[in-house]
């Protein structure tokens, strides 16, 4: 078995990896490295969750670039650690991406990483994504915008749709609670301006437990 410190995908995952990363794993190897050492330190990630950061996190997003297409522009909303903001930059150079973080030690994080990591197609944004919406922070609206572990999905839907251009979709990684979060703020989505909630699963022939995006295309 990988060390718990080794930053390379074990073995049982190194299939999966390289599926998802292509000629581009080695730095998805020195994203994990820098999440490892320097994530931790700064609390940014666990230090119980090294020793799961392939298939809890960076796989777990990887696969979400399934529902991406080519060339799009993307926000990623409360980027945190870059989940999964900068994985999908890693997987997917064609992607243009915004990391959008309000918190400055995640923001000073996140720079460091893209500059580490040469993604010259990403970009870091401090703010909050309502302030991205409109204000001196505004950006223009995305194909793709995602958001990870941020919010229930009614606030989701009010603070990311904004950021959506019209026809664009809001990608949201969700856990098994997923279908419940559709049901009870179906209503809130549509007055945000969102169509009908869609529950996706990706990487099902890629990885063991498949990720569970909420897709909202705005209307």
């Amino acid at each position: 078995m990988t060390e718990p410190d080794d930053p390379a995908p074990p073995p049982e995952l190194h299939s999966a990896a390289v599926r998802c990363f292509g000629e581009r794993l080695p730095i998805a190897i020195r994203y994990a490295s820098l999440l490892m050492t320097d994530g931790v330190v700064r609390g940014l990630i666990g230090p119980r969750e090294s020793s799961r950061l392939w298939d809890r996190h960076l796989l777990n997003c990887a696969v979400v670039a399934e529902l991406v297409p080519p060339n799009a522009r993307v926000i990623d909303v409360g980027s945190g650690a870059g989940l999964p903001g900068v994985v999908l930059a890693v997987a997917r150079p064609d992607l243009t991406v915004v990391l959008v973080e309000p918190m400055a030690r995640r923001v000073d994080f996140l720079t460091e990483v893209v500059a580490a990591l040469d993604l010259d197609g990403t970009t870091v944004v401090r703010a909050r994504a309502e302030e991205c919406a409109r204000g001196r922070h505004r950006l223009e609206p995305a194909d793709i915008v995602t958001a990870r572990a941020v919010a229930p999905l009614d606030r989701l839907a009010a603070w990311c749709l904004p950021l959506v251009r019209t026809d664009g979709r809001l990608l949201a990684l969700k856990g098994e609670s997923a279908a419940v979060e559709i049901e009870e703020h179906r209503r809130s989505v549509a007055r945000s301006g969102g169509a009908e909630p869609l529950l996706r699963r990706c990487g099902v022939d890629v990885v063991a437990i498949p990720t569970t995006v909420v897709e909202i295309a705005k209307r």
